[in-house]
């Protein structure tokens, strides 16, 4: 195949990876999902053996591995990187992209010997950043020793901005969804305690730990038992 030609096919696969992870941003998938496809999307795009997305825990500084293709599971398994800690570490505390030609050999790589294992060579790992703020890292891994060019770190940094818009956005629509639910059960909750209150002729603050009490004895959530004598409640009422 012709050079220009094959330049150009490669071209097209990259704007269409592009494409790709940018419709991702208003998807409104689950963050675990989405997640595992940029990695995929990744993984395909830079022709690696590994692909792997790490977020940022803010609280306790480190990156934690969060999507990869590799059924390794000593891969999988690596322990948390601590912010300014090996390659990923430095990445997300400069938030600056880093390339290294075999992490077999460079001290900076902390888990050499994982490395060794898998057959992990080069390495392209670059910040995913939402305005200048760092929430992870993506990282690239080949079987075999690559120096990995302008033009290929420029489309993975492309990738990495999109991915974190998306995962943002994912993140922001979970929280919101949590607040929702929150609010929803407590609603519920605080029926079922009027209810049980008015029917067993107990304080409300009773029938609260009652429900508490049963949602421990039942492995059930308070949510659940609370609905459950609504229910009843409804169920009675209709009868009568």
């Amino acid at each position: 195949m012709p050079r220009e030609k094959k330049g150009y096919q490669v071209y097209l696969k990259q704007i269409e990876a592009l494409a790709k992870i940018a419709n991702l941003i208003t998807s409104g998938l689950y963050l675990e999902e989405l997640l595992r496809l940029i990695v995929q999307v990744t993984a395909e795009i830079m022709n690696s053996k590994i692909s792997s997305l790490m977020l940022l825990d803010p609280d306790k500084k480190e990156l934690v591995i969060r999507a990869t293709q590799s059924i390794s599971e000593a891969y999988n398994k690596k322990p948390n990187v601590k912010l300014g800690e090996g390659i990923a570490g430095l990445v997300a505390r400069d938030n600056k992209p880093v390339c290294v030609l075999d992490v077999k050999e460079d001290i900076r790589y902390l888990n050499r010997d994982i490395a060794k294992k898998e057959g992990l060579c080069s390495l392209a790992s670059v910040p995913l950043a939402v305005k200048g703020r760092v929430i992870g890292v993506l990282n690239c891994y080949t079987s075999r020793k690559h120096d990995f060019t302008k033009q290929e770190l420029a489309v993975l940094t492309a990738l990495a901005n999109q991915a974190a818009v998306a995962i943002e956005n994912a993140e922001l629509d979970l929280r919101a969804r949590s607040a929702e639910e929150a609010l929803t059960t407590r609603k519920v909750v605080e029926r079922a305690k009027e209810i049980l209150a008015q029917e067993a002729n107990i304080l409300p603050s009773e029938a609260y730990r009652l429900i508490q009490k049963q949602s421990m004895d039942l492995r059930k959530s308070m949510r659940e038992i609370a609905e459950a004598i609504i229910l009843a409640r409804d169920i009675k009422t209709k009868s009568v």
